[in-house]
């Protein structure tokens, strides 16, 4: 399963509402390009395929929806995050 597709359930955002994300595949930030998901609800945006200081961190979301990512994803997106 790739990791957008983990997002088109229902998950609970940081707004407190449970919703299905919106994936943006291309997003800019000063450090490169993101694949982000955006809250349908609040807006917010959180970037999926690595941290990013532009953009919210999935880790709140993974603290509120146990079991959305492996060890082995959050891994991976917390090894090689972007710096500010």
């Amino acid at each position: 399963m790739k990791i957008v597709d983990k997002f088109q359930n229902h998950l609970n955002c940081i707004c407190n509402n449970n919703i299905i994300f919106d994936v943006i595949e291309t997003i800019e930030c000063d450090w490169g390009e993101h694949v982000v998901i955006q809250c349908s609800n609040c807006e917010e945006l959180f970037s999926i395929d690595k941290k990013c200081p532009a953009f919210q961190s999935i880790e709140k979301l993974l603290e509120l929806n146990i079991g959305l990512f492996t060890e082995k994803e959050k891994l991976n997106y917390l090894s090689n995050p972007h710096s500010s």
